[in-house]
């Protein structure tokens, strides 16, 4: 595959995109009032002075550079920062978090004539990309117009850097177009450096240096009130699977826990309505945020199907189990957690924190189990045992704040791109 090949290939597909675009957005992956920002039709003008594009894939990535957007838009000299991801709660999430002067559009898909509409309207004076959604036509392209470029935080698991090592005629021109990578790890640098790309400086990753996440105060009063002094654990940002997964741990449990809640708060809330039918399937009593349920003492599981709290749950539980771990998914962010303070429970499959929990198993702060049975097991142990819990939590936010520096580091590296696209801006 070479990027000629690539962009030949995306052209024939041309009369697909809409078509695809039309069944994902009945399958509720697209928005339909913001549908033509995937074609590359700008939803809002482009604002005066020098603009920073920034892209991120999802939700993950776009809170991992939310720190960085209040930098740089608040910043000297003066931008306005252009936040793009894919999926529809990324949007959801962008629009209540990103800081003054920092907006959110939709991604174009990588079509010839969907990325040179959106490249036209913005005409970005800088672009970062974060992580590793890397998309061959808009990289290429942005790099054609002379815009200067850097990826930060990159990631490159195993599977991906084994993929594009298949591919080297597509991802060597990419990296060739950036001025330098800041991966997230040393594994990460050694990937990109592997794949060819020249200047790697590893400083650390993003995620470790993240604001904790929100929570609404009145609502966590009034859930505190609810849940009154009941034992509970919370399965957190749980994927397909998983959900039955707790469901069964409870039942399990809670002739053994009296009052036992388990609290589930799913990845993708739209699967809030199948979630609840396949608990209540186990004969749970399920209370859903999203309808309004309050929690009663017959609660089994209260299912927050929400979008953007899942800080309020994680002040409200002392223990969390780290959701797309006992599936392989590879996991979710420990660290936002540990922030927080809560003694952690992951499945094996977490390849894509491999790092992170590394460090959060060297300093004694997480609680590796293989299946549900041994989450079964790890639930019980640590609700009956308020001292564990208590260790657990205190080294977890202890590795937490290990990352503290990483965005200085990453903005002054930043400061010769963003000087730059000052001076390159156009009215």
């Amino acid at each position: 595959m070479t990027p000629a090949l690539y962009r030949l290939l995306t052209w024939v597909a041309t009369p697909f995109v809409r078509p695809l675009l039309e069944r994902r957005r009945r399958r509720g992956k697209e928005d339909a009032a913001r549908l033509p920002e995937r074609l590359g039709y700008a939803g809002l003008p482009r604002p005066a002075g020098p603009l920073v594009w920034i892209h991120g894939a999802s939700v993950g990535e776009a809170q991992s550079v939310l720190g960085l957007i209040r930098r740089l838009a608040g910043g000297t000299p003066a931008v306005s920062v252009l936040m793009t991801t894919g999926t529809v709660t990324s949007a959801s999430l962008m629009a209540s978090r990103l800081a003054a002067g920092a907006f959110h559009q939709y991604v174009p898909v990588d079509q010839p004539q969907a990325v040179r509409r959106f490249l036209d309207h913005w005409r970005p004076d800088l672009a970062l990309w974060v992580e590793s959604e890397l998309w061959p036509n808009l990289v290429l392209d942005t790099n054609r117009r002379g815009v200067p470029m850097a990826l930060i935080n990159g990631r490159m698991s195993q599977a991906s850097f084994e993929g594009w090592r298949k591919r080297p005629g597509l991802i060597r021109p990419m990296l060739d177009c950036f001025r330098f990578v800041l991966p997230q790890s040393n594994v990460d640098a050694a990937h990109f450096t592997a794949l060819g790309a020249g200047d790697v400086r590893t400083l650390g990753n993003l995620k470790f240096d993240a604001p904790a996440l929100t929570a609404d105060p009145a609502a966590l009063a009034q859930l505190a009130a609810s849940m009154d002094e009941r034992p509970r654990w919370l399965a957190a940002s749980t994927h397909a699977g998983e959900e039955l997964a707790a469901g069964r741990v409870h039942a399990a449990l809670k002739a053994r826990v009296p009052g036992l809640l388990t609290i589930v708060v799913p990845r993708h809330p739209e699967r809030g309505e199948e979630v609840a039918d396949s608990l209540a399937a186990l004969g749970l009593t399920v209370a859903r945020r999203r309808s309004g349920d309050v929690i009663t003492g017959d609660t089994d599981i209260y299912l927050a199907d929400t979008l953007g709290e899942l800080g309020l749950f994680y002040r409200l539980c002392a223990i969390s189990f780290i959701g797309g771990s006992l599936v392989p998914h590879g996991g979710q962010n420990p660290l936002e957690p540990a922030r927080l303070g809560n003694a952690i429970v992951t499945g094996p499959h977490m390849g894509n924190f491999s790092e992170t929990l590394g460090l959060l198993k060297a300093g004694g702060a997480v609680v590796e189990v293989p299946d549900e049975a041994g989450l079964a097991a790890a639930v019980e142990a640590l609700l009956s045992d308020e001292d564990r819990v208590a260790a657990l939590a205190a080294a977890a936010r202890a590795v937490a704040l290990q990352g503290d520096g990483v965005l200085d580091r990453v903005l002054a590296a930043l400061k010769p791109l963003v000087d730059e696209a000052a001076s390159r801006a156009r009215p």
